[in-house]
């Protein structure tokens, strides 16, 4: 496998090990001695160094791990085992694979990751404003960014790219949609809903969220962007001081599908009865059936798969808070 970060240190402490993927220190250290996995160097001082391809499996075993597989049945296996279990499990195969068809339709997509691996940022950034002008943003969003966004995280998950480079190009396009939301609520006053945004602690990927942003803003709702990571009684007070009428709530695949469902349901019974609560994103966790409310309740959250579920969601919500006030 080729990897960009031949061109870097291969040492990486336990510090920086427990930061790329979210597994303790105390656990890599069970594992080392329970499993023979990850067997660290050592440094002049007898610190742990862990080299590039160890880096990568723990990756991978993080991911299957918060699927529901145990340490004993995988921390052992070899990397290609790694991989082929991890691309298997329904809902999760961010994988090598054929041009989509929203690829083709962007035909500039091959450029821009060997422009980032290049650290070109204002080329990408460029690349991007141009897509932009070209096919509005919408287009830009599904057609350029989703797919990229695919290529960069399958990537970096190979350690093709270092996680520098993955950094710059959340920021760039970051950077990016913000100008143009910018733009867009400047032309348009807001209308209900009014919609709050944020992730739940433990998931620092924002990038999503604001894609999800640029959609509301589209439809002409009002956004409450709180940024990520907002603990449950200040997304509750948040809400509570705003007067939002949903909770948008960002997850990657990487969350544990069993610590989402906990939250979703410990905020579903904070929150009044008329919020409610959108959950986006590729967590396993929200494919499953929910668990049965009162009668008339609604569900839990409502899942929003994929960006384009975001206007068919506002428009059920205003035909219901349409039918409310005629009903009053």
């Amino acid at each position: 496998m080729t990897s960009s970060s031949s061109e870097t240190p291969a040492g990486h402490t336990i510090a920086d090990v427990e930061r790329d993927t979210g597994l303790s220190k105390d656990t890599l250290r069970v594992w080392e001695r329970r499993y023979g996995f990850p067997m660290p160097a050592r440094d002049a001082l007898g610190e742990r160094q862990y080299d590039n391809e160890q880096l990568i499996r723990l990756r991978h075993i993080r991911r299957l791990i918060d699927a529901g597989h145990r340490p004993g049945g995988v921390v052992a296996l070899p990397l290609a085992e790694l991989v082929a279990l991890d691309t298997q499990r329904p809902g999760k195969r961010i994988q090598a694979r054929a041009p989509a068809a929203s690829d083709v339709e962007c035909p500039a997509l091959a450029q821009w990751l060997p422009m980032l691996r290049r650290q070109d940022a204002h080329g990408l950034r460029q690349a991007l404003a141009q897509a932009l002008m070209e096919r509005g943003l919408a287009r830009l969003i599904t057609d350029c960014v989703a797919p990229l966004n695919v290529q960069v995280g399958q990537a970096w998950l190979e350690g093709r790219l270092a996680v520098y480079e993955e950094h710059l190009y959340t920021e760039i396009v970051q950077s990016v949609l913000r100008q143009a939301l910018g733009q867009l609520t400047q032309a348009r006053a807001p209308a209900p809903p009014r919609i709050l945004l944020t992730t739940l602690p433990g998931e620092v990927h924002g990038l999503g969220l604001l894609m999800a942003e640029c959609f509301m803003v589209m439809e002409g709702c009002h956004t409450i962007p709180l940024g990520v990571q907002t603990p449950l009684p200040d997304i509750v007070a948040a809400t509570a001081t705003s007067g939002a009428d949903i909770v948008a709530l960002g997850f990657t695949a990487a969350q544990n599908p069993r610590e989402v469902r906990a939250a979703l349901d410990q905020l579903r019974e904070r929150l009044p009865a008329r919020v409610e609560i959108w959950a986006g994103g590729q967590c396993p966790a929200l494919l499953k059936p929910q668990r049965g409310r009162a009668p008339g309740a609604g569900p839990v959250f409502w899942p929003m798969a994929r960006l384009q579920d975001i206007p068919v969601g506002v428009a059920r919500w205003r035909a219901q808070a349409l039918a409310w006030a005629s009903a009053t």
